[in-house]
């Protein structure tokens, strides 16, 4: 019975499993964060290349 709780109590200390789940956590929430940063973003990046775009077209226009 002994070996049974040492075992037991090795597996609760051990905490390799803690860190990378921890690790891909904090991954998880970075890519949520990225993308609601891209959605924010989106329509006025959009909106910066179509006013290049439509001031090329008119730079170049004989």
């Amino acid at each position: 019975m002994k070996t049974i709780a040492t075992a037991v109590q090795a597996f609760f200390a051990d905490e390799d499993g803690v860190t990378a789940i921890e690790y891909g956590l904090i991954a998880a929430l970075v890519g949520v964060a990225m993308a609601g940063a891209a959605k924010l973003l989106g329509a006025e990046i959009k909106t910066t290349f179509n006013n290049v775009v439509t001031s090329l077209k008119s730079a170049t226009a004989p």
